[in-house]
C-alpha cells in the first residue's frame, strides 16, 4: 500500500507545478487610489438572519504590467488567508463584480482566484471591482470598535 502513495503523491506534485518557464509575482498595485479593504458594520445588510453582507462599493486598482508585455499570461486575484478578527476562513466571502476585463467571481480567505487570461498588452492594467463581504459574525472576534481589515493582491503568472 505504501508503494502506491508515492507515485500517486508524484503525479499531484506535477499536476500542481507550473509549466516548465512560467513564473509566478507578485503584481505591484501601489498606484492604486485604495487597495486596502475596512468594514464599517453600520452598512451591515442582512442576508439570512445570521449572515449580512457589507457592501463597499466600486475598489479602483492599477496593476503595473510593464516587465510582461507582449507576454502571455494569468492574473489572479489574491485573498490572505489570515486576517486579524476572523477565526475560520468559511466566516467570510469576498464577491466582486468586475467593471472591466477581469472575470467577476467569489472567494474566501486563502484563496487565489484567477481573473484575467490573455496577452498583456499595455504597460498599465486598470481594473474596478464593485467588493462584497459576506460575513457570518460567529466566526469574527474582533475587540470593541474595530474593524475588520484586510488587502487582497494580484499575482501574475507568465506562460511559457
Amino acid at each position: 500500500m505504501r508503494a502506491s502513495i508515492v507515485p500517486c503523491a508524484a503525479l499531484l506534485l506535477l499536476a500542481l507545478t507550473p509549466p516548465a518557464g512560467a513564473g509566478v509575482a507578485r503584481l505591484d498595485d501601489s498606484a492604486s487610489p485604495r487597495a486596502r479593504v475596512d468594514t464599517d458594520f453600520r452598512r451591515a445588510q442582512p442576508v439570512d438572519g445570521i449572515r449580512f453582507d457589507l457592501p463597499f462599493g466600486r475598489i479602483e486598482y492599477r496593476l503595473a504590467t510593464a516587465p510582461y508585455v507582449g507576454r502571455r499570461a494569468r492574473i489572479f486575484y489574491v485573498i490572505p488567508a489570515a486576517i486579524p478578527g476572523l477565526r475560520s476562513p468559511a466566516g467570510m466571502q469576498l464577491q466582486w463584480r468586475s467593471h472591466g476585463a477581469f472575470a467577476s467571481a467569489s472567494g474566501r480567505p486563502g484563496d487565489r482566484v484567477p481573473v484575467w487570461s490573455g496577452t498583456v498588452a499595455t504597460a498599465w492594467m486598470n481594473e474596478s471591482f464593485e467588493l462584497t463581504l459576506r460575513l457570518d459574525p460567529r466566526e469574527l472576534r474582533l475587540p470593541p470598535g474595530a474593524a475588520l481589515r484586510f488587502e487582497s493582491i494580484f499575482e501574475i503568472e507568465t506562460l511559457p
